[in-house]
C-alpha cells in the first residue's frame, strides 16, 4: 500500500490526482489517498445536472459543481466530511465495492464506530447512510472512491442536492434521495476530522505501508490535468445526457413558456409559446438560442441582441433568461 498526500482540498486537483496515477503514473502496488474538499456537488458520470442539484442555490452559496468520471449519485462533500481513494490493477471484470470497502468498515470498528455495506454501494450505521462510492476503470487499472460523512452541513446537503421541480425529460440517472448521519455522532469520545484522518489512514496503511510525496513535477501535471478534465464547464455540463426541458415564465407581459433540447450542454432546439405580446416570431428565438450553452449568462447574451428593441412586451431580456435557466 502507497499513500499519496495531496494537501489540497480542490476537488479538481483531487480529482486530477487520481487520473495522474492512474493514467500517467501507475505505482507498483496500490495506492491510496485521503482527502477532503471545499463545499462541492459531485454529480456522477452519467447524470443530468439540472435532475440533481438546485444550481441556483449552489452559485449563491459558493458551492462548486463537478462531474467526476465514475458513476452513481449525485453527493454533496465539504470540509467536513473525507474522501478516500484506492487506485490499483483491475483483478475481475466486473465492478466490486467489498474489497475497498471493508477495510473502511475495519478502520471505523476500531474507532468504536459499527458501519455496514447495504450490498449495493453504500456504507450505513444503523441503517443511515455515512458513505457512497463508486469505480471506474482507465487502462487496465480501477479507480475506487468513496466519500465519509464525518461532520459535514447535512442541511446545507439537502438544500444543495434538492432541484427544483423542472419538467425534466431526461435519460440520466437520478440520485436516490436517502437518510444520513454523521460519523462524529456516533463515536464513543469527541475527535476532530484531522484526528480521525490520522486514524482512518493509519489503519488502512499498515506497518508495511509507504508513503510518495508528490513532486514538482507531478504536482504542475496534475495541476494541468486538473483544469483539462475537471474544471472546465464542458466537463461539468458538457459531458451530460441529452435532456428536454420546459420552463415558465410568468411576467407584466404575459406568460412565456420555452420548452429546450439540450445535447451536450448546448441548446438545440426551442420552442415558446404564451400570452405574451412580440413583433418577433418563434422561429427568431429558436435562431438566437439555437447553438447557446445552457447557462444564465450565454442566454442573457443571445437574448439581448434577438430584443434590444424592447421587441417582447413588458418582458426583459434578463427576466426571460432567469426563466429560462434557473
Amino acid at each position: 500500500m502507497i499513500y499519496i498526500e495531496t494537501n489540497s482540498a480542490d476537488v479538481c486537483y483531487n480529482f486530477g490526482a487520481e487520473y495522474y496515477f492512474t493514467a500517467e503514473k501507475p505505482l507498483d502496488g496500490t495506492v491510496f489517498l485521503f482527502w477532503r474538499t471545499t463545499p462541492t456537488l459531485m454529480v456522477g458520470r452519467y447524470q443530468n445536472v439540472l435532475e440533481e442539484v438546485d444550481r441556483a442555490y449552489a452559485d449563491a452559496h459558493g458551492i462548486r459543481i463537478v462531474r467526476r468520471m465514475s458513476g452513481g449519485g449525485t453527493i454533496y462533500t465539504d470540509l467536513g466530511g473525507w474522501q478516500f481513494t484506492f487506485i490499483e490493477d483491475a483483478r475481475a471484470e466486473d465492478i466490486q465495492f467489498q474489497r475497498y470497502i471493508s477495510p473502511v468498515i475495519d478502520a471505523l470498528a476500531e474507532l468504536g464506530v459499527e458501519a455496514a455495506f447495504n450490498g449495493r454501494n453504500d456504507l450505513t450505521i444503523a441503517g443511515r447512510k455515512i458513505s457512497g462510492n463508486a469505480q471506474y476503470r482507465l487502462g487496465g487499472r480501477v479507480v475506487h472512491h468513496g466519500s465519509l460523512l464525518f461532520d459535514t452541513d447535512l442541511e446545507q446537503m439537502a438544500a444543495a442536492t434538492t432541484a427544483d421541480r423542472y419538467k425534466i425529460e431526461s435519460k440520466s440517472i437520478p440520485s436516490v434521495r436517502e437518510r444520513v448521519t454523521n460519523i462524529a455522532w456516533h463515536l464513543p469520545a469527541p475527535m476532530d476530522a484531522e484526528a480521525f484522518k490520522a486514524d482512518v489512514v493509519r489503519h488502512i496503511l499498515g506497518p508495511e505501508g509507504e508513503t510518495y510525496a508528490i513532486t514538482p513535477e507531478d504536482d504542475a501535471r496534475i495541476r494541468a490535468l486538473a483544469q483539462e478534465r475537471f474544471a472546465s464547464w464542458e466537463s461539468t455540463y458538457g459531458q451530460g445526457p441529452a435532456f428536454n426541458i420546459e420552463r415558465v415564465g410568468r411576467f407584466p407581459g404575459g406568460t412565456m413558456r420555452f420548452r429546450l433540447e439540450v445535447k451536450r450542454g448546448v441548446i438545440r432546439q426551442t420552442a415558446v409559446s404564451g400570452d405574451f405580446f412580440s413583433t418577433l416570431d418563434g422561429e427568431s428565438f429558436h435562431a438566437a438560442l439555437s447553438g447557446c450553452r445552457y447557462e444564465r449568462g450565454a442566454v442573457l447574451e443571445a437574448l439581448e441582441k434577438l430584443c434590444a428593441d424592447g421587441a417582447v412586451y413588458r418582458v426583459s431580456p434578463a427576466e426571460m433568461a432567469k426563466a429560462i435557466v434557473d
